[in-house]
């Protein structure tokens, strides 16, 4: 497996297709999802609305609308507004339908880690998508792969991380943890992150574990509320395969495994996920005006007293 690439240039093919996705019911976005499909028509480009986005900027503007599923297939770029989590859910979709195109995520209220590109900068950004001068940003996703009675029952790739967590009511679980070189650990604990470079500010960020540069080729493997103060956060390198077996001794034991917070279902004795860095990688258009310090330094309100 390759380290993740340093941010370059995009020497893209001829973009003549937009896709663009809301978060769902923004209504901010109403205006600007309008002034948008006019400036992608100005430019001799079509824009592709999500089908829910398509409502909401209204039925006047004429676009084509597709189903966050089918998107992809039908875009050169992907514009995302709203939060981290609509662009999670299209970065995931992207990689599942093969295609290896950029993601260009514009944020609404409070600066995102993903999402970092400011509606007054979306134009200049956009611009510098078609002719080639924006800054990518190449970021590691991760494949999670289940197995039920040694079958093989479920595949994702997401971005950020893989959670296994109790029930609501559920006591503490147990989990036990092996990389490629053999057993590493079990861990007692409300819970367990796997999380990539990108998702160690996200999720494993509020439980405590760090935070790793994106272009750092590593896993984080972050307890949440450990029973033993010992197990602490580990980061390992992002060649490792990581096997996550549960361990249930009762029916009221109850544990769940979650993708990016998006979706995910409980799991039984018995089976085992393995999560390890997919070949897939986001391609993520970079604010100009903005580094990633300066993105840490907004969010996490560093340097303020």
């Amino acid at each position: 497996m390759s380290s993740p690439s340093q941010p370059s240039s995009y020497s893209p093919t001829p973009i003549t297709r937009v896709g663009i996705v809301a978060k769902r019911g923004l209504r901010a976005a109403s205006d600007h999802l309008d002034r948008l499909a006019g400036w992608l028509r100005e430019h001799h480009i079509e824009a592709v609305f999500e089908t829910e986005t398509a409502a909401l900027a209204g039925a006047g503007n004429g676009a084509a609308s597709r189903s966050r599923e089918e998107l992809p297939a039908h875009a050169d770029l992907v514009v995302v507004m709203g939060g981290d989590g609509t662009l999670l859910s299209m970065a995931t979709r992207i990689a599942q339908a093969g295609r290896n195109i950029p993601i260009l995520g514009v944020n609404f209220g409070s600066l995102g880690f993903l999402t970092e590109v400011r509606i007054d900068e979306l134009y200049t950004a956009l611009g510098s998508v078609m002719d080639g001068t924006a800054t990518i940003d190449e970021r590691s996703m991760l494949a999670a792969d289940a197995y039920r009675q040694r079958e093989h029952f479920d595949s994702r790739i997401v971005l950020n991380d893989v959670v296994f967590t109790k029930a609501a009511l559920s006591r503490i679980i147990e989990l036990s943890i092996s990389v490629s070189t053999g057993l590493m650990t079990k861990v007692k604990a409300d819970g367990l992150i796997i999380a990539s470079a990108t998702g160690s500010t996200a999720y494993n960020l509020a439980a405590g574990g760090p935070i790793i540069h994106p272009r750092v080729d590593a896993l984080a493997i972050t307890p949440i509320a450990p029973h033993t103060l010992t197990n602490r956060p580990v980061v390992i390198p992002g060649s490792e395969v990581i096997e996550i077996r549960p361990h249930l001794g009762t029916v009221d034991d109850e544990i769940y495994v979650t993708y990016d917070g998006q979706t995910g279902y409980p799991l039984q004795k018995g089976d085992v996920v393995k999560v390890r860095t997919s070949e897939w990688r986001l391609r993520l258009v970079k604010a100009a005006a903005r580094s990633y310090f300066d993105v840490l330094r907004e969010k996490l309100k560093w340097g303020e007293r």
